[in-house]
């Protein structure tokens, strides 16, 4: 049996089950495993080791007395971002106002996988308010990419990433206003699933469904090593909590029914804002070769309004002079933001009450120009970043933050699902992925296409470290 900190979720299940392991033996694995290299990483900031081996011990007692209500997640060590509020842990959400915060319940999503079996070993390390690229903040520090510990592991999932593809934690729970599951997963080797808008509700997490005319752009969504365990969780924290006003309790789809003979696949290159590096290209022409077999059609095309509108996104968050952002940093009590969220505020570009209106419409065509482009496909295949992991503060510099936001958010301004898919190593061994996109609720066909590719491309990686 290859080492159980690296096996899927499901596999980890499968043998609590069989009791071929005990809960205790494999907390206690991922335990040391962190220990071993959370130096390096700075990933997991708030541990709760002891309160994982007391569920575990629970969890075998229950085991020992032939117990048979098996939840999906029954003993499977996880890590949570720090912007999700878990009931009686701190949840810092990266600023210095919070660097105390004591959340009284747990956010939805949180409950759902609690109840599933799950046991949290800690939180992990996310950039103020998760508005950043990169994982750094005055609180905790910076985060580093277990492949190479001088660049950056993204943002703002960059903890998740970094110690889900380090082997500390089985899966964890990344947040995606604008790539910030599909920039970790990438930089860092592993799987990320954004559901469609309107799928898991954002009820305890930081940036909330509160925050007006961006609301949809977030959603929350699994981070793991391998496809298996991203269907399985999705699922479970999927579906309205009589909170949240925007979720709909639509159908979950079994990849297993997907027939890829019937996809008609779409795919770019280059969107004609930031052109990516040969091996990124190269990276999508491999995928590309490799689906042709097993699709109905392949098309190479672009929606026009990336190229057109590549900072509509960030034109909105900034219309209001980051007033909305302000507001979240005087509740939490932040009177010292970091630099990444102050030269949001510098940059921000306030407008009238009419400019704003124009601007929601303009992003209402933006929608519709994106629903129209796709509506011959099933599935769009693109790159996720125009390069592999960065080092680390550059993307300070704003050449790279308009690289790098312009292959990511025009997915959140559509709602669409999407799977991160690692499909390679670069030069320098840094990993390499693509990103599947789906039409809205088809998150099955994204998981099918992704299944694919990790069993053709090998899908994760161990990093060195």
């Amino acid at each position: 049996m290859k080492e159980v900190i690296f096996a899927s979720a499901c596999e980890i299940t499968k043998l609590i089950r069989k009791k071929e392991i005990s809960c205790v033996e494999v907390v206690e694995s991922y335990i040391s495993r962190i220990e071993d290299v959370n130096l390096a990483l700075n990933a997991v900031v708030c541990k709760t080791f002891d309160t994982a081996k007391n569920q575990a011990k629970i969890y075998d007692d229950q085991l020992s007395k032939e117990f048979r209500d098996f939840a999906p997640l029954y003993g499977v060590p996880m890590t949570l971002k720090d912007s999700l509020d878990t009931k009686g842990i701190c949840t810092t959400g990266g600023t210095r106002g919070r660097s105390n915060f004591i959340p009284q319940e747990d956010a939805s999503l949180v409950k759902r996988l609690k109840n599933a079996g799950a046991v949290l070993l800690g939180k992990t390390n996310t950039p103020e308010l998760t508005l950043s690229p990169e994982t750094n903040n005055l609180i905790f520090g910076r985060t580093n990419n277990p492949f190479d510990v001088t660049r950056t592991p993204g943002g703002s999932s960059g903890g998740a990433g970094a110690i889900v593809s380090a082997g500390g934690a089985a899966f964890d729970i990344g947040s995606d206003t604008g790539g910030s599951i599909r920039f970790p997963s990438h930089y860092c080797g592993i799987f990320g699933l954004k559901p469609t808008s309107g799928r898991v509700p954002r009820t305890g997490h930081l940036i909330s469904f509160d925050v007006g005319a961006s609301e949809a752009f977030t959603q929350n969504g699994p981070m793991a090593r391998h496809v298996v365990d991203l269907e399985v969780i999705y699922k479970l924290i999927s579906g309205p909590d009589g909170i949240d006003p925007y979720i709909v309790p639509m159908p979950l789809r079994d990849s297993n029914n997907v027939d890829t003979r019937s996809l008609k696949v779409v795919y770019y290159i280059d969107n004609g804002v930031f052109t990516p590096t040969n091996e990124i290209k190269m990276a999508v022409k491999k995928v590309i070769q490799a689906l042709e077999d097993v699709v109905k059609s392949v098309d190479e095309d672009c929606p026009h309004v990336i190229k057109e509108y590549p900072t509509i996104a960030n034109d909105l968050a900034g219309a209001d002079g980051r007033a909305g952002t302000a507001r979240i940093l005087e509740k939490s009590g932040t009177s010292q933001m970091d630099r990444w969220l102050q030269r949001r505020f510098d940059q921000a570009n306030p407008i009238s009450v009419s400019e704003f209106t124009n601007l929601l419409e303009k992003i209402d065509r933006y929608r519709s120009e994106m629903t129209k482009f796709f509506g011959p496909y099933d599935v769009i295949i693109s790159p996720i970043a125009p390069f592999p992991a960065m080092e680390h503060e550059l993307s300070l510099e704003q050449p790279y933050v308009t690289g790098l936001f312009s292959y990511n958010q025009p997915y959140n301004i559509a709602g669409w699902p999407l799977v991160a898919v690692p499909v390679g190593v670069s030069s320098e061994g840094l990993p390499i992925g693509v990103q599947v996109i789906s039409k809205p609720w088809r998150e099955d066909v994204a998981l099918a296409v992704a299944t694919f590719l990790e069993k053709n491309f090998g899908g994760w990686i161990r990093p060195p470290i």
